[in-house]
């Protein structure tokens, strides 16, 4: 598990502020919404990599757990844990996809400091990142954590 310990998601920045705002206002699980079978299946942290303008580690939380499942049925279970705030936007979202998957996830956590893409770049040693995501192992992710705080 060390190696898949943490796993860095890409999300837009409108979708993190209302992860924030959902997280002030007591909401204690939430689900990140991506269609089909997406990553991640197993870790213990979800980091999250706010795509561009922004293009910085913003914060992380514990992974409780993928669910994977036909849309509507998974609307009617975990809807009300994600950004999405009505079935319209949902169906809207997932439009037309069978399967949807939803990344359950609790107390996050916002960076006082995050880390700028460079400083990610350079600590992964890459040259980019990988737009579906990517897991890195304990000690990758204990630096990040690190470098945010």
């Amino acid at each position: 598990m060390n190696e898949n310990y943490a796993f860095v998601i890409m999300i837009k920045e409108k979708w993190w502020q209302e992860f924030l705002r959902l997280h002030h206002e007591g909401k204690q699980i939430q689900s990140y919404v991506q269609g089909g079978w997406a990553p991640p299946k197993k870790a213990s942290l979800i980091i999250f990599y706010v795509t561009k303008p922004v293009a910085k580690i913003s914060g992380y939380a514990e992974f409780v757990e993928r669910k994977v499942g036909l849309a509507e049925e998974m609307w009617k279970e975990h809807g009300i844990e994600s950004v999405l705030s009505s079935a319209k936007q949902y169906f809207d979202f997932v439009s037309g996809k069978q399967r949807v998957s939803f990344i359950r996830f609790k107390n996050l956590q916002e960076a006082a400091n995050p880390v700028v893409l460079n400083n990610v770049l350079s600590l992964l040693g890459a040259k980019r990142l990988s737009r579906k995501g990517f897991y890195i192992n304990k000690e990758t992710a204990d630096k990040l954590i690190a470098l945010m705080t």
